[in-house]
């Protein structure tokens, strides 16, 4: 949702109108990347879209094993990266028969501390994204702060920053389908994913995701209208669980 100084009409709230004056009264998106303006097309700039295999389901004890990221700008892939890392703790068997990620695969990998700078690197004045957001960035916070990682630069690692999520378009755009999972949407949009669950793979994926589902109307051209839109459907989205929950 946005914080808006005025509906842009030159009117008070009076309803007194001021001629002259709207092009004075704006709006404050929240979300944004410091740098960037509101109306430029988010297609353009270089976003990075990073995805996290793991330990288990929760960011607070669970650790990431493994951990890729795209680069693209203007629906064109620019960069890859991807670290296997070595978590200091088993993998549990139910979780490498997801992902196939062994502890012997990991045994001679750097830990997450010794990969931090090149990671904060990658993401640096790049947009971040993720399929399912909250779930990568939780991983990405807790591993800088675990290992007093410095992610200065990187838009990933402000708290305010709004991080693209093919995930919230789909639920939206797709929202007749069953499953919203990247592998069942990837097909439907014509997208490969042969290595599902490994990070590099899965970052490419979403990211093809992403620059698909921007064909549907429904998705803002404007970064700020993007984010905007974004953080409105997160809400309603989250809203209509807790709704089914209760």
């Amino acid at each position: 949702m946005s914080r808006v100084a005025s509906d842009g009409c030159g009117c008070f709230p009076t309803g007194r109108h001021y001629p002259g004056i709207a092009h004075l009264l704006k709006a404050t998106i929240r979300g944004l990347a410091a740098g960037f303006a509101n109306d430029v097309p988010w297609q353009g700039l270089d976003i990075a879209l990073l995805d996290v295999e793991t330990t288990g389901r929760d960011a607070s004890v669970d650790r990431v094993v493994e951990l890729g990221i795209a680069i693209g700008r203007r629906g064109e892939i620019i960069a890859r990266y991807n670290w296997l890392i070595n978590p200091g703790m088993p993998i549990p068997p139910e979780v490498t028969a997801i992902h196939h990620i062994t502890d012997a695969m990991v045994a001679d990998k750097p830990r997450f501390e010794a990969v931090a700078s090149e990671i904060a690197s990658a993401l640096k004045g790049c947009i971040p994204a993720a399929y399912n957001a909250m779930f990568d960035r939780a991983f990405l916070m807790g591993e800088f702060s675990r290992a007093k990682a410095d992610g200065e630069g990187a838009h990933a690692f402000t708290r305010e920053v709004e991080w693209l999520d093919p995930l919230v378009w789909a639920r939206d755009i797709q929202d007749s389908e069953k499953s919203r999972s990247l592998g069942d949407v990837a097909t439907r949009l014509g997208i490969n994913l042969e290595n599902a669950h490994r990070a590099q793979d899965d970052a490419e994926a979403a990211l093809r995701v992403l620059y698909a589902l921007a064909r549907d109307p429904r998705m803002p051209t404007a970064y700020g209208a993007m984010v905007q839109e974004q953080r409105r459907l997160s809400q309603k989205q989250a809203d209509s669980r807790r709704m089914w929950r209760s």
